[in-house]
């Protein structure tokens, strides 16, 4: 009976320790604080090897925080770090390089005037002379190109390519950096639908040749889509780790906001007014001295929300940009309000645009609506900073631009509600909030909004899809684009869809659906298609 016992305590002994050598990651109790806000708390995360993890949470959960805490951007107050089973410190990203980590960070680390291939070897070149370590670069990226289907002109220069190709020279650099691990923060946030499906085939692939893959996402179907396992976070702590074949998105939002969210959009029942814009023939130049917008014509009316739908790329920016007053038009014109026209040759800059009660949430907020560096206060009034209440004989009233902006990130659900904290220390859904309660607060007749939701957490698409919503009820007028197709679908009264800078096709709410949309941002006309199939 002794030898029995002994024999099964064996057994068990064996079992664990095969368990600990599966695990590629395993972090032990990891706290961390910013100040007063403690960010991680008591974290304990195993990641097994050859996996695709899913790690997520609402905005501010403490996701990015405790990747960087594995990647040595950041320092653990306390806690313990094993790699490939074996404890160790990572003080800074080299050390965690030399670990085989590599980090795609949600906004890309690389530098826009570079090349691919300057790129890829930056801190990474071989001694003082090139011509040796490029040689032997582009011989290792020829063959990771192909071994994984990465393929990128690596003598292209980094600001000219799309957001999908820049996605993939970050990878492209993990790998040769022969990382086995590869932490994706939200990798899914600027891509199309066809190269979410290109990038998932890349990481499988991996994960089939033995790398180990965590994505940090707040796309649901993509987490039971891509991963193996997913671990869940609330509030700094990891609530559950589980198989993804062992749950479903309704258990994982429940976890991850604490109770149950309504995940349908609330229909707006409209009741459509006067037109507030007219845009006529307009036509825009890109940055490549080609018609970026081509004779594009529509209006909005109080009361409703007008949604484009199109593959990125086909117009959308410079159609935003150009009615908003930041790039000029070349022909055609905008009418506001019927009393201000926006032509060639009379541009209504931004700030008139704002006086006359035009807000625009831009695609790219740190672009356009955000300064990393700036505190939270100031990017709360951004825009905004010459109003009186916040500027009187050129000097800024603090003390009323913190009280209002306490008073904004209450209102908006912004976390943490410090005023003081830098823009840059706040997670992307709570920078996208703070931008969307500044432009929405100031009471706007016209809204302009692109991409509202990328990179937002469940709970916070559906409190700013109810924000959206409250401003078409006072009668209000939304101009929405998004990549999202679904959100386009539930929120418009009307959808135009762009291709090739053009709006080829104008349906309602009831016409509308995602297979005849996605056909016409494809460039196909459906209508076309099923008289030539009858013909």
């Amino acid at each position: 009976m002794l030898c029995l016992d002994i024999l099964r305590t064996m057994v068990v002994f064996s079992q664990m320790a095969q368990k600990k050598d599966d695990l590629a990651i395993e972090l032990i109790d990891i706290n961390k604080s910013f100040g007063n806000v403690r960010a991680n708390k008591e974290v304990n995360l195993s990641v097994k090897k050859g996996k695709i993890h899913g790690i997520v949470g609402e905005n501010g959960a403490g996701k990015s925080t405790l990747m960087s805490i594995l990647y040595g951007f950041y320092h653990a107050d306390s806690g313990i770090i094993k790699v490939n089973g074996k404890q160790v410190k990572i003080n800074d990203s080299a050390a965690a390089i030399s670990l085989g980590i590599g980090m795609v960070h949600q906004h890309f680390m690389l530098v826009g005037r570079f090349t691919v291939l300057e790129n890829i070897m930056l801190g990474s070149e071989a001694g003082f002379f090139l011509k040796k370590g490029q040689e032997k670069t582009i011989k290792e990226l020829i063959r990771l190109e192909k071994e994984y289907e990465l393929q990128v002109d690596i003598n292209s220069k980094i600001q000219d390519l799309p957001v999908g190709l820049q996605q993939r020279v970050e990878i492209l650099k993990t790998l040769y950096k022969k990382a086995n691990i590869l932490i994706l923060d939200e990798p899914t946030a600027v891509l199309t639908p066809q190269e979410t499906k290109h990038l998932f085939r890349i990481l499988k692939e991996l994960r089939d040749q033995g790398k180990t893959i965590i994505i940090i996402t707040h796309k649901l179907q993509e987490v039971m889509e891509i991963t193996d396992e997913v671990s869940v976070m609330r509030l700094g702590e990891v609530v559950e780790e589980v198989a993804t074949k062992d749950t479903n998105e309704s258990h994982l939002v429940e976890l991850m906001v604490g109770r149950k969210v309504e995940r349908q959009i609330p229909l707006n029942i409209s009741n459509i007014g006067n037109t507030l814009m007219d845009v006529r023939d307009l036509n825009v130049m890109g940055l490549n001295k080609q018609l970026a917008i081509k004779d594009v014509s529509f209006e909005l009316r109080e009361g409703e929300i007008v949604g484009i739908a199109g593959v990125s790329g086909n117009g959308q920016t410079e159609l935003l940009e150009a009615i908003t007053g930041i790039v000029p038009i070349e022909s055609g014109r905008v009418i506001i309000k019927n009393h201000y026209h926006l032509t060639p040759e009379n541009r209504i800059m931004p700030k008139k645009m704002r006086q006359i009660g035009v807000a625009h949430i831009p695609e790219d907020r740190f672009k356009r609506a955000i300064i990393r560096d700036f505190s939270a206060a100031d990017t709360a009034i951004l825009g905004y900073h010459r109003d009186p209440k916040f500027c009187n004989k050129s000097i800024m009233q603090t003390t009323a631009i913190k009280k209002f902006t306490k008073k904004l990130m209450r209102k908006y659900d912004v976390r943490p509600t410090n005023p003081n904290l830098k823009s840059s220390s706040f997670s992307g859904g709570n920078q996208q909030k703070l931008v969307i309660g500044r432009e929405i607060d100031h009471n706007p007749d016209i809204l302009i909004v692109g991409q509202p939701t990328r990179g937002v957490d469940i709970g916070a698409i559906e409190f700013i899809h109810q924000k959206l919503i409250s401003l078409i009820d006072q009668g209000k007028s939304i101009l929405l684009v998004s990549t999202e197709l679904e959100e386009v679908l539930a929120l418009s009264d009307r959808i135009l869809v762009m291709f090739e800078g053009r709006i080829v096709s104008e349906l309602s709410r009831q016409e509308a659906t995602e297979k005849k949309v996605g056909k016409m941002m494809a460039g196909i006309n459906p209508f076309k298609e099923k008289m030539r199939r009858a013909s």
